[in-house]
């Protein structure tokens, strides 16, 4: 059985923490779908692009593919060496959460041609790293967003969500690499 080029996982595993990757973060969405392009060394990070994808309010299959081939246009153009994206909130529309995870598959899949890492975060704690709290406001989440990227106008609210996700992962990465190097010296306790 082959196995997919891509991996879920919350490590950063084979970037060295000096090494500057380029993190592709996405905010899926049925008609809008933000991203954004950081380039991070995990200590700073720099804006590279964002913006929106719209598919409008057409047939559904058609926005699906519209997600998924601007994904790779995205893909093959900043080639990042991590996708991070947003969890599916599932909240009173069952509906809507269906429609939202279809078009975070079409998203995830537009991914799988290249070599990537992918990793998933919740709305809370993509909040938490980038605003301090899990409960912040959209507007909250663009003005931090706008500050740590050094941005010069407050982007759009998917846009920033997106560059938001970037952010969370590129501040978890050194977490993420302390923890490992602690996990690999004391080894499992039992």
């Amino acid at each position: 059985m082959p196995t997919l080029p891509t991996r879920f996982s919350p490590s950063c595993e084979g970037a060295g923490l000096n090494t500057t990757i380029r993190i592709l973060g996405i905010d899926p969405g049925s008609r809008v779908t933000g991203y954004g392009i950081v380039d991070s060394d995990g200590n700073t990070s720099k804006h590279v692009d964002s913006g929106c994808i719209r598919t409008g309010d057409g047939d559904f299959p058609a926005r699906l593919h519209e997600i998924f081939l601007r994904v790779q246009e995205i893909m093959a153009m900043h080639e990042p060496t991590d996708v991070a994206i947003e969890r599916v909130f599932v909240n009173r529309n069952a509906d809507s959460a269906l429609k939202l995870g279809q078009a975070r598959a079409a998203a995830i899949c537009a991914t799988f041609a290249r070599q990537v890492s992918l990793h998933e975060y919740a709305a809370r704690a993509v909040k938490q790293a980038v605003v301090g709290r899990g409960g912040a406001d959209k507007q909250q989440v663009q003005h931090m967003v706008r500050v740590l990227l050094k941005l010069h106008d407050l982007p759009a609210a998917d846009e920033a969500d997106a560059l938001a996700v970037a952010l969370c992962h590129a501040h978890s990465r050194p977490l993420a690499s302390n923890t490992a190097r602690v996990s690999v010296g004391q080894g499992v306790a039992r």
